[in-house]
C-alpha cells in the first residue's frame, strides 16, 4: 500500500519483556471459518508500512505488529475475527446460562482484554460496539444469577434454621413426656436432613452455618444426654421391679406346695395385689416372672380343685340322708298343728345335721330348702303369740274405749252443727266420723 505514513503507535520502554510481548504471535484460539467476502471486509481496514501491520481505527491508524508472510493483512483479519468469534460465543455462553458467576465474570473480563488488545485486522468500532451489547447482557445475566444465589442462600438459610428449631423443640421437651422411640428417629432425621442441604442447597455464609450448627449439636447433645439419663433412670427402676417380682415369684413357688387350700388361697390373692402395684418392667423380664408365677398359681389351684373333687366324691355319699331329711321337713307344710309341726321340724334338723357334709354344689340347694320350712314354722308360731298376747290385747282394748269415746264427742258435735245450719262444718265432721268408726271397726275385728 501507499500514502501517507501513518501516526506510530507510542512506543513503551524497550525492555525484554516488551521485546517478548511484542514479538510472541498472539494467543491461539479454535480456527474460524470466515468467508472471502469477510477478509476483504476486514483488510480494508489495514495496511502494512515500513514491515509493520496497522489498522484504521477511527480516524487514527494504529500499530499491531510486525507483518508476517506474504499475506499479512490477511493473517492479521483472521485474527480480528478469531476475536469476534470469541465475543460471540461469550454471547452464545451468556444465552445458554451454563455459566456460574464466576465463570462469567472471568470470562467477561478475558474477552474484553482480548477487544482491548485487538492485534488483528478489521472494524474495530464494530468489534467495540457488538462487545458492548454482550457485555450489558452479561451484567445483567450476572446481577440475576446474582439475586437467583442470593435468594437459594436466603432459602438455605431459611431451610436450616426450620431444621435447628425442630431439634432445639425436641431437645426442650418434658422427659416425663417424650415418646423417645420416636423423638431420637426425628432427631436422626433432622441430622440428614441438615447434610443433605449442606450438600444439595446453595451454601451460605460462614458465620451463619457456624452458628446454626453450633444451635444444632447443643440441641443433640441436650437430647442425647436427656435420653441417655432416662433410661440410665428407667434401667434402675426396671431392676428394682424385676427384684420384687423375683421374691413374689419365689414365694408363690413354695406357697404352691401346701395343702392347707384356705391359707394358699388368701396367699395367692395378697401375692396378686402385690405383682399388680409393683408396675410394669421391662417386657421380657416381666413376661418371663409372669409365666413362673402363674405356673405356681395353677399348680397350686389344680391341686386345690383335684383334692376337692375327690372330697365332693367322698361327701356325695351324704346326699342322700340329706334329701331325705328336707323332704321330711317339707311334709310338715302347710302348718295346721303348731305344736306337732315344732316337734318334727326338730326331728328332720336332727337328721338333716346328723347325715354331715356333702358336696358344695349341693349345700345351697339343700339349706335353702330347709330354711324354707323354718321359716314357714317361724311365721306361724309367731302369728300365733301375737293372737294371744295380753299386752297387744289390752292395748287394743284401751283403743276402743278411747274410739268409742271420740266417736260419741264428734256425732254431739255433728248435731249441733247440723242445728245450726253449719254444712260446712257437718260435712268436715261427718267425714272424721266415717274414719273414726273404720278406725274402730278394724280394731274390733283384730
Amino acid at each position: 500500500m501507499t500514502g501517507p505514513k501513518p501516526t506510530p503507535r507510542p512506543r513503551p520502554a524497550v525492555t525484554p519483556a516488551a521485546i517478548a510481548q511484542r514479538t510472541a504471535p498472539p494467543v491461539k484460539v479454535p480456527v474460524v471459518d470466515v468467508t472471502e467476502e469477510q477478509l476483504a471486509s476486514a483488510t480494508a481496514f489495514g495496511e502494512v508500512v515500513d514491515g509493520m501491520v496497522f489498522v484504521t481505527d477511527g480516524e487514527t491508524k494504529v500499530e499491531v505488529g510486525p507483518a508476517r508472510g506474504e499475506n499479512a493483512l490477511e493473517t492479521a483479519a483472521r485474527q480480528h475475527y478469531e476475536t469476534v468469534a470469541s465475543v460471540e460465543r461469550l454471547h452464545a455462553r451468556i444465552a445458554g446460562a451454563d455459566m456460574s458467576v464466576k465463570d462469567l465474570e472471568d470470562a467477561l473480563r478475558a474477552t474484553r482484554g482480548h477487544v482491548e488488545h485487538e492485534h488483528g485486522v478489521g472494524d474495530l468500532a464494530a468489534l467495540r460496539a457488538r462487545f458492548a451489547e454482550v457485555e450489558a447482557e452479561a451484567t445483567t445475566h450476572i446481577e440475576e444469577l446474582k439475586e437467583q444465589r442470593r435468594a437459594a442462600r436466603e432459602e438455605a438459610t431459611g431451610h436450616r434454621e426450620t431444621i435447628v428449631a425442630k431439634a432445639e423443640e425436641i431437645a426442650a421437651a418434658d422427659p416425663e413426656t417424650i415418646h423417645w422411640k420416636d423423638s431420637t428417629t426425628q432427631m436422626r432425621a433432622l441430622m440428614d436432613e441438615w447434610k443433605t442441604a449442606q450438600k444439595d442447597e446453595a451454601r451460605i455464609s460462614k458465620d451463619t452455618e457456624k452458628a446454626l450448627w453450633k444451635r444444632l449439636s447443643h440441641a443433640r447433645s441436650t437430647f442425647d444426654k436427656a435420653r441417655k439419663a432416662h433410661f440410665a433412670q428407667l434401667d434402675k427402676a426396671n431392676a428394682d421391679i424385676a427384684g420384687t417380682k423375683e421374691d413374689l415369684v419365689a414365694q408363690a413357688e413354695r406357697l404352691a406346695e401346701t395343702t392347707d387350700w384356705d391359707r394358699g388361697a388368701r396367699g395367692f390373692k395378697d401375692l396378686m395385689d402385690k405383682w399388680r402395684s409393683a408396675g410394669r418392667g421391662r417386657r421380657s423380664v416381666d413376661d418371663a416372672l409372669w409365666n413362673r408365677f402363674k405356673a405356681a398359681q395353677d399348680a397350686f389351684f389344680e391341686a386345690k380343685r383335684t383334692a376337692s373333687d375327690a372330697e365332693d366324691a367322698a361327701l356325695a355319699e351324704n346326699v342322700p340322708a340329706k334329701e331325705a331329711a328336707v323332704e321330711a321337713a317339707e311334709a310338715i307344710l302347710p302348718v295346721t298343728n303348731l305344736d306337732a309341726a315344732k316337734s318334727q321340724l326338730r326331728a328332720a334338723q336332727d337328721k338333716f345335721d346328723a347325715a354331715g357334709m356333702v358336696p358344695r354344689a349341693d349345700v345351697a340347694r339343700l339349706n335353702a330348702r330347709m330354711g324354707a320350712v323354718e321359716k314357714a314354722v317361724r311365721d306361724a308360731d309367731d302369728k300365733a303369740w301375737n293372737s294371744r298376747n295380753p299386752e297387744l290385747e289390752a292395748r287394743a282394748s284401751g283403743m276402743v274405749a278411747q274410739l268409742e269415746a271420740a266417736i260419741a264427742d264428734i256425732e254431739a258435735e255433728l248435731a249441733a252443727a247440723e242445728a245450726k245450719g253449719d254444712a260446712k262444718k257437718a260435712a268436715k265432721l261427718a267425714e272424721n266420723l266415717d274414719a273414726r268408726r273404720a278406725w274402730l271397726q278394724q280394731i274390733s275385728g283384730s
